[in-house]
């Protein structure tokens, strides 16, 4: 067609606007061809059409300017860059600016090893629903995990959401995210705990019993600092977290108070000594043996530096094989934390608390209670008359000054 319609959005009010192109494609008796790209200067079919004729009348009398290649008139607002070109501004104007460093580094890693490649030469406006639906595809076909590419759609969705919010796009593509299946999770009971407390090495111990203790995340415990810490009023305050190897805030940004068992604060105060026992030797400090400063790290290596997480796994699977139990990592102990508290009884909110939590729907996530406590839940069902309930009373519970 030598007239058509064309499309694009305000900069300013952000509306989608129409305009009427002349198209024309023209051959000369000499055998040159010359293309004619016009906008129409009457905005409407019939006057793109009668615009048309005057052209080609021109162009047949000789009296329409001849070049080869004339240039396209541009659309009123801002070309749309492509994918490769917008990504570059999303990683250095928004993501660098909005986001903690390892958030930065997942994100550079997702767009460089599977958004990039898909869709490196496509400018934002061509993207759509059957682009996204043709990547999932071809995902899947790798043998990716829905999970896995959910979070890569997630990067997807947040660069063309910018997009959006910057005036470059009109709006961003419906996207269905793939259905996940129920992720199972791993906890200790109550002995299964103890003896892995029991098993573990010495030096140690005091990071393994802080995290079945505590329910801290592996980062937040690499992070704690000894100003975070303390012994006397036995609580710590977590401020600090380890991600990719990068010292931030605590995961969503908010820091919370911890209290810590008697026994716990025992365990710490091994910490405290100087020298250990065993491979991993405690470092004597200037401010005097066994005194360590508010900026030190609770948990270091022989050189007072942070630990990787990858030399923290060989002790506590060490401990779980010296205790004959299966191989676990180190998250197991902050799902063994929330499940003891919901079986002994705690609330799910102080537990939500402790964890810290968003939702109390992650909380319900993470609390799980073992087969012996569900069975007797229902035994009460058959439990002795005084035991069943009472005036509006939940079976088996009595006022805390007759427990006594």
């Amino acid at each position: 067609m030598s007239v058509r319609r064309d499309r694009f959005q305000c900069p300013k009010t952000g509306k989608e606007r129409f305009y009427w192109r002349v198209d024309i494609v023209f051959e000369h008796p000499d055998g040159s061809v010359q293309r004619v790209r016009k906008t129409s200067p009457v905005n409407t079919r019939k006057g793109a059409e009668q615009y048309e004729r005057q052209i080609r009348q021109k162009l047949l009398d000789g009296t329409y300017t001849r070049r080869r290649k004339e240039k396209v008139p541009e659309k009123d607002g801002p070309t749309v860059p492509t994918f490769k070109t917008f990504s570059k501004e999303f990683m250095t104007v928004y993501v660098q600016t909005n986001n903690k460093p390892s958030e930065v580094q997942s994100k550079e890693s997702i767009l460089r090893r599977h958004l990039l490649p898909a869709f490196r030469r496509k400018r934002l406006d061509e993207i759509g629903q059957r682009d996204i639906e043709r990547y999932k595809s071809k995902k899947l076909a790798l043998d990716l995990s829905p999970k896995t590419i959910n979070n890569q759609l997630t990067v997807l969705r947040r660069l063309l959401a910018v997009a959006v919010e910057w005036g470059i796009i009109p709006m961003v593509p419906p996207i269905k995210w793939l259905r996940v299946p129920p992720q199972s999770f791993d906890f200790l009971d109550f002995e299964e705990t103890e003896r892995l407390l029991a098993a573990a090495e010495e030096e140690w111990r005091p990071m393994i019993t802080l995290a079945y203790r505590s329910g801290l995340r592996q980062g937040e415990l690499l992070a704690l600092r000894w100003g975070d810490v303390d012994l006397a009023a036995g609580q710590l305050v977590v401020r600090r977290a380890v991600a990719r190897g990068f010292m931030g805030t605590p995961k969503n940004g908010r820091t919370r108070s911890i209290p810590l068992s008697e026994a716990t604060v025992a365990e710490l105060k091994r910490a405290l000594l100087p020298f250990g026992r065993g491979r991993r030797k405690r470092v004597r400090l200037k401010a005097g043996e066994g005194e360590r400063r508010d900026e030190d790290l609770v948990f270091c290596d022989s050189m007072g530096n942070l630990l990787s997480k990858g030399s923290c796994k060989w002790p506590l699977w060490r401990a779980c094989a010296k205790a004959g139990l299966r191989r676990i990592g180190w998250h197991v102990a902050r799902h063994s934390f929330a499940s003891h508290l919901v079986m002994r009884g705690v609330p799910l909110k102080v537990v939500q608390e402790l964890l810290g939590h968003q939702t109390i729907q992650m909380t319900e996530r993470y609390s799980h209670m073992t087969p012996d406590v569900r069975r007797g839940a229902i035994e009460l069902l058959e439990g002795e008359p005084e035991l069943r309930p009472n005036n509006g009373q939940t079976a088996g519970v009595k006022d805390a000054d007759e427990r006594k």
